[in-house]
């Protein structure tokens, strides 16, 4: 299957021309179309078509692609289904090479091997697999070479010459070069600097076929680029005309753009076939490996690559991964700038004067926070004694200026001029507004649209802290929503930006960065502790979404076996139903968002959408550590209903005189339900990770249905 693409671009320098490659999403506009739109395109004059697996949340791409994802999805598109549609399409004639290209997730639910076994019998002639870290990419080629199917690396504007060794190194049949940084879409010009960019990578791949996509539109594109590729891509313009089309018109619509693009058609190439094939035959005879020298290439290939791999690991100080947790599946485009951000983390974590600028604003964030112990709730719960620590006190509100001032000095030191951050209650967007305000730089704040609503004051606040608030209108406009567009906008202006992160999910070195600032709280915690009553506490709880808060009050305590670890996700509506966001509890191992991590998804991987009445709960993944403690043991980690935790809120609001935030409510209920079961003489810490203000009137709203189910009744 490999040496159909090989024999593709061998065909069609024979010719004299470029290689055209097409992609169109599998499902869209309607299952039943794809079959005629991928014949179409064959008549069009297409000499490859790269078949779109669907996907829920695909970061590196632009909307005309994503939206053609939902609307798969939406059709009932599996990835079995894909396959399925591909074995039509061949049982009705379509002769040329299909390259399956998508994301890691839906594949490794599949079975990689499994996946690459059903895509050779189905007709399939390789992959692109946008997302694959480099240890996982040889795992998934060796599956791939043992059936004679390609893996087609990606390489962008930003990848280092290491890099492109490396991955040139891997290639089998041709390399997709990413023309420019961002994502997918059709563009009116092309970078000036595509062809300095055809030219290093050429550098590496010798002899290897490479095509240029992303950004190309027309006629005028294709030939410019054909002056420079041996191949060229087009994607989003063709899923614009094929979705514009009437739906019985698509494939008409399809051939007819593609026709115009090449200037050619699949007839004409038939008829020629014959003369084309004996200077294949000829080309092939001076060059072709014999199996032995096949076998040999890709053994070498390996080796290389597990090198790289290796040598990877041990230049880094602080490992991309917590037991089979972490790692980084992102685009290729991204990579460059993980490793910047990589190393000024390490420099700057290694720099005295670093800590010494950080600790310097603590009068300026409200640390230390106060620990103190919480008498009528630890009488009315009846067991042990219950304390708080008081990050609800910090500046902003919440824990969450611990990881945004860190995140902006370091932004800082590398030359940043801008920063973007995701939120979800807008806790994290505020602390962010707040350290960009006054660190005097730019800063936009992607929120999902719903969170947008619940979370009006917060919004406010961010407004008049100089930031903008982008509202995100797709899939269910909350948190996982609002990373997806802060990763694409930051992947787009990468040179200038900073993108901070404020949950310990996201690729390495995201998790152990938000980690670091955030164990402040569990350090204090200890030794404020240990001050008061010369021991450790008993346990320590925290409420799980992302995992900042939790991750920063558990690390700390990590060794100290003694203490319990307790989190408290969000059980929304039951775990027994769709509408929750208990990950841990409820979820399975897959990669959300850059991190192999436990998500909430169906059985095709498709990331599933949540619910809580905590905005800042509402998310479908969790921190990788987190996911490695729940594994080992060494953390518990229960679930919490909406009515639960609206419990919470008026135990401590009514008790203590400490309108919590509806994500530390959460954290209250399960102290509440952990100290019945021990002693006076034991002790629990919670984490009260923000104040409730934001979150008034989300409980005026939901208290008419969730009130009477916990006896709260507030109605004059």
């Amino acid at each position: 299957m490999t040496d159909k693409l090989k024999e593709t671009f061998t065909k069609c320098k024979a010719e004299g021309r470029n290689a055209f490659v097409t992609f169109v999403t599998a499902g869209y506009p309607k299952p039943e179309s794809t079959v005629g739109i991928m014949k179409g395109m064959e008549a069009g004059g297409v000499d490859i078509i790269e078949l779109g697996l669907p996907f829920t949340d695909p970061i590196g791409d632009g909307p005309t692609i994503q939206s053609s994802n939902t609307i798969a999805l939406e059709n009932g598109v599996t990835t079995a289904q894909t396959l399925d549609l591909l074995r039509v399409a061949r049982k009705a004639g379509l002769r040329i090479p299909v390259v399956l290209m998508g994301y890691y997730n839906p594949i490794l639910m599949y079975g990689e091997e499994k996946f690459v076994k059903d895509a050779k019998e189905a007709g399939a002639n390789g992959f692109i697999v946008v997302d694959f870290p480099p240890e996982e990419a040889l795992k998934f080629r060796k599956f791939c070479t043992s059936e004679g199917m390609s893996y087609i690396p990606l390489v962008a504007p930003s990848t280092t010459e290491s890099r492109l060794k490396l991955l040139a190194s891997i290639a089998d049949s041709f390399i997709y070069v990413i023309s420019r940084m961002g994502t997918t879409g059709a563009l009116g010009s092309l970078s000036s600097d595509l062809p300095a960019l055809c030219a290093r990578v050429r550098k590496y791949a010798g002899e290897t076929p490479i095509a240029v996509g992303f950004g190309v539109s027309n006629r005028e594109h294709f030939l410019s680029v054909g002056e420079i590729a041996d191949g060229v891509v087009i994607g989003s313009k063709l899923v614009t005309i094929i979705g514009e089309a009437k739906l019985e018109d698509a494939p008409e619509a399809a051939k007819k753009f593609c026709s115009e693009i090449c200037g050619r058609t699949g007839l004409e190439s038939a008829a020629r076939e014959v003369g084309i094939n004996e200077s294949i035959a000829k080309a092939s005879a001076t060059k072709e490996a014999t199996p032995s020298e096949g076998d040999s290439k890709a053994e070498l290939a390996t080796n290389f690559l597990n090198g790289v791999v290796v040598e990877e690991e041990k230049s880094r100080k602080f490992p991309a991964r917590f037991g089979v947790y972490g790692g980084q599946y992102v685009p290729e485009s991204l990579f460059d700038c993980l490793v910047e951000l990589e190393r000024g983390f390490e420099e700057a974590v290694n720099d005295p004067t670093f800590w010494e600028e950080y600790r310097s604003y603590y009068p300026y964030m409200g640390r230390p926070s106060n620990l103190h112990a919480a008498p009528r709730l630890s009488e009315y719960a009846g067991g042990a004694k219950i304390w708080l620590k008081r990050e609800d006190l910090n500046h902003t509100g919440s824990h969450k200026i611990n990881n945004a001032l860190g995140q902006i000095l370091i932004a800082r030191r590398l030359g940043k001029t801008e920063v973007i951050a995701e939120t979800g209650a807008g806790q994290h967007g505020v602390a962010t507004a707040t350290v960009a305000a006054k660190f005097n730089m730019k800063c936009t704040i992607y929120m999902g649209a719903e969170d947008v609503r619940r979370q009006a004051l917060n919004v406010f606040r961010m407004k008049l802290l100089g930031a903008q608030v982008v509202p995100v209108e797709a899939g269910t406009r909350t948190l996982r929503d609002a990373v997806n567009e802060s990763f694409r906008a930051w992947v787009t202006n990468l040179s200038t930006t900073h993108l901070i992160i404020g949950s310990a999910i996201g690729p390495h070195p995201y998790p152990t960065i938000v980690r670091t600032f955030q164990s402040v709280i569990g350090k204090e915690t200890k030794e404020q502790f240990y001050q008061i009553n010369k021991k450790l506490p008993d346990a320590v709880v925290a409420c799980v979404g992302g995992g900042s808060n939790s991750v920063g009050m558990f690390y700390p305590f990590a060794e100290e076996k003694s203490v319990k670890l307790l989190g408290v996700e969000a059980a929304g509506e039951g775990i027994d139903t769709p509408r929750h966001s208990a990950t841990i509890t409820g979820g399975s191992v897959g990669v959300l968002h850059g991190v192999k991590t436990y998500v909430l998804q169906n059985e095709d991987g498709q990331i599933s959408d949540t619910h809580s009445v905590s905005a800042g709960l509402d998310y479908p993944g969790v921190g990788p550590e987190l996911s490695m403690w729940k594994d080992t043991g060494r953390a518990q980690f229960i679930a919490a209903t909406d009515p639960q935790a609206l419990e919470g809120f008026k135990l401590l609001s009514q008790l203590e005189g400490i309108i919590p935030a509806l994500e530390s409510s959460h954290a209250v209920y399960g102290a509440i339900q952990l100290a019945k079961t021990m002693t006076p003489d034991q002790d629990i810490v919670i984490c009260l990770s923000g104040r409730g203000d934001k979150d008034v009137e989300s409980v005026a709203e939901v208290l008419p249905k969730l009130g009477p189910q916990i006896g709260w009744d507030l109605r004059f």
